[in-house]
């Protein structure tokens, strides 16, 4: 079942921001994984959407940067969201109840919600008044010793999981490959034994079972037509060395027939 706000289900705020590369990072976190709904409230840097480190990080997001909104206080930015997820690295004494990130999404994303991640500033994270204004705090699971995580990586972890949740990115899959057919790999394996006879590597009149070996490599490796190609090319190439063409006895200059 699609989820009902597919197109966009979510908006992410940022508080009190005092980097700009993180909000242009954020902004290209949010659109490699299909999000858009970008809220700042009260940044310390005026205009720091069009400033030169956002527009930088945000590497083929700036259009995520020009439809985002500067508001001066949580409340605006919570408009229209029904379900709002504090994100705090230590849980509080009191306020909303603390989960690991997946651990939610797997319930939330059936549910027909608005949902906003809330992120605090690189220096203080969230204040505990902003913390109790969420349905949900989310702490993002860390090594025990350092649990310090840059905005826009945090940003990255959340918007992943909960594209996850709500079914995903499809991968697009690779095209078809063309696997050579025996007669191919038989062309290919003679081509080789000629090369390798040049090249003084294989002694035609003791050949033991290396052709035999290479052909059960051949098949065991379900070579591809290009694959062969390059094998043929590789022969053709040790076929016109100079030091085949010592060996074989070619004057000087001489270029062999293809």
């Amino acid at each position: 079942m699609p989820h009902p706000f597919a197109a966009d289900p979510t908006r992410f705020i940022l508080l009190g921001t005092s980097h700009p590369g993180n909000v242009g990072a954020t902004a290209r976190a949010m659109k490699v994984m299909g999000f858009s709904d970008l809220v700042l409230v009260a940044p310390r840097e005026p205009d720091v959407l069009r400033h030169p480190q956002a527009v930088a990080m945000a590497s083929g997001a700036v259009d995520i940067l020009q439809s985002a909104r500067v508001v001066p206080d949580l409340t605006d930015a919570l408009d229209d969201v029904t379900y709002a997820c504090a994100t705090a690295m230590t849980p509080r004494d009191f306020g909303p109840p603390t989960h690991a990130p997946r651990a939610l999404f797997a319930t939330l994303a059936a549910r027909a919600e608005r949902v906003a991640f809330v992120f605090g500033s690189e220096r203080f994270g969230m204040a505990n008044e902003a913390v109790y204004r969420c349905n949900a705090c989310l702490s993002i699971p860390t090594a025990p010793g350092y649990g310090s995580l840059n905005l826009a990586q945090a940003v990255q972890l959340l918007a992943y999981d909960w594209r996850q949740a709500l079914g995903g990115v499809k991968v697009p899959a690779a095209g078809p490959t063309r696997v050579a057919d025996a007669a191919a790999v038989a062309r290919v394996l003679e081509h080789g034994r000629q090369a390798l006879t040049h090249l003084g590597y294989l002694d035609p009149r003791s050949p033991k079972k290396l052709i035999a070996r290479l052909h059960q490599w051949f098949l065991r490796s379900r070579l591809t037509v290009e694959e062969v190609q390059i094998l043929h090319g590789i022969a053709r190439a040790i076929e016109d060395s100079p030091a085949a063409a010592h060996d074989r006895g070619d004057p000087p200059g001489a270029v062999r027939g293809r």
